[in-house]
């Protein structure tokens, strides 16, 4: 990454299905993205004129460049701040991304292991999941899962899965149901906190515009 220009806020922002959202939310701010939706490969975008640079990150590396100050701020879902803890201050929700996390699987079956063993979970999302079973006094064996986990199920991997659902279509089209929320998921924006404070005169109007 290029040495920083003391003047410029960097951005940390998620690649993938947000970046539209977010653009949008940016663009009604006043906020230009000229810079943030070019048609590039480049993973750092700088605007000269706003004085705003973009690091397009995976979604789940965006508060670790926050939290060691290579980026000002960043976009993240909250789902990624659940599942670790970050030392970052999250101060706006922007109402986008809006998905929710819940517990998965077979309809009418029960959430529960098969005769003596744990209940088996998988998911991208251990921590999480260890933490919403352990405040229910359900014993469980975690099977961490990157991707496809709805597979888990379906395959006897798995008794049920903790997961991110937006419409449940792919639930649906697997033969699986959400059968308990867990939490409500949105995008967030988050900031270094030393950044926050020896460069509140730059990064509060970004801040107050977003919430706006």
């Amino acid at each position: 990454m290029p040495r920083r220009n003391k003047d410029t806020i960097v951005i940390a922002v998620p690649k993938g299905r947000v970046l539209k959202q977010l653009s949008d939310r940016l663009e009604q701010a006043g906020i230009p993205t000229d810079a943030l939706t070019a048609n590039s490969r480049k993973l750092v975008r700088e605007d000269k004129e706003t004085g705003l640079s973009y690091l397009l990150l995976k979604p789940d590396d965006v508060p670790t460049y926050v939290e060691y100050g290579a980026a000002d701020l960043g976009i993240v879902g909250r789902d990624v701040l659940m599942e670790r803890n970050y030392d970052v201050f999250a101060p706006v929700d922007l109402d986008i991304g809006k998905c929710q996390m819940m517990v998965c699987g077979r309809p009418k079956e029960p959430i529960a292991g098969k005769g003596q063993r744990p209940l088996r979970v998988a998911t991208k999302f251990p921590h999480v999941a260890e933490q919403y079973f352990r405040a229910k006094g359900t014993p469980v064996e975690l099977i961490f899962c990157q991707g496809s986990v709805e597979l888990g199920p379906l395959t006897g991997l798995a008794d049920v899965i903790v997961d991110l659902v937006e419409t449940g279509e792919t639930l649906r089209q697997n033969g699986l149901v959400p059968l308990e929320k867990i939490a409500d998921i949105s995008s967030v924006v988050i900031a270094n906190r030393a950044a926050l404070k020896l460069r509140r005169s730059k990064i509060q109007p970004i801040l107050d515009a977003l919430r706006g």
